[in-house]
């Protein structure tokens, strides 16, 4: 990027910082304050998917976590720390899990091509391929087939978040808490609720209940 690119960055910056204080003069002074967001946002990396603007919240309204493909995985301590932060000091009240259509992360987990170290990465995403094999592949298409791996690829990490010591030991405590799992399209900017929402430990499978092993 050039040095005159920046400088239309910092530009832009400045008129966006001058639109919010015309809409609301307090509005930095109320932002710097503190932040108590009742949402955590899971979601990809893909610079298509704008947490605040696809939902219509302002910052400090979303907390937001994001990475290739949408993951959370069990040893990913950068996705375990934003989670735990989310839930025991802002307690937020809702983890939603957003994927999209189209995603680069999983395109490239479908086919078996080399992409590099990624690779490693999006070994999560080809687990979810192998154990919906026989679904995935009665779809007539391509194009079929990754967007069903896109949903169901939402809906695992959905179950990773319930499976977390974090999100069961806020259920133990009582604390109101619900994982959801939404994609997004890029063809027509609308969200999509999958359906799969958790809300407590009982709508978890026994062997991934630890709830009652913790003090």
């Amino acid at each position: 990027m050039s040095e005159s690119s920046l400088d239309d960055l910092f530009r832009n910056n400045r008129h966006w910082a001058e639109r919010a204080k015309s809409k609301d003069p307090h509005f930095f002074e109320k932002l710097a304050a503190q932040q108590s967001p009742e949402f955590l946002w899971i979601g990809c990396s893909d610079s298509r998917v704008p947490a605040n603007q696809i939902i219509g919240l302002l910052p400090g309204e979303v907390f937001v976590h994001r990475n290739v493909a949408n993951m959370v995985v069990h040893t990913d301590f950068n996705c375990l720390t934003v989670l735990q932060y989310a839930v025991e000091i802002l307690q937020v009240k809702h983890v939603i899990v957003v994927g999209h259509y189209n995603c680069g992360g999983v395109r490239a987990a479908y086919y078996n091509e080399d992409n590099g170290m990624i690779d490693n990465w999006l070994r999560n995403i080809k687990d979810v391929q192998h154990l919906h094999r026989e679904q995935i592949e009665e779809l007539d298409s391509d194009g079929e087939r990754m967007d069903l791996l896109c949903e169901l690829n939402v809906k695992k990490q959905v179950a990773n978040v319930c499976h977390t010591t974090i999100a069961q030991r806020a259920w133990a405590r009582g604390q109101s808490l619900e994982v959801h799992g939404w994609i997004y399209s890029l063809a027509d900017g609308l969200l999509r609720d999958l359906g799969c929402s958790v809300s407590k430990v009982e709508q978890i499978t026994d062997v991934y209940r630890v709830v009652h092993r913790l003090g």
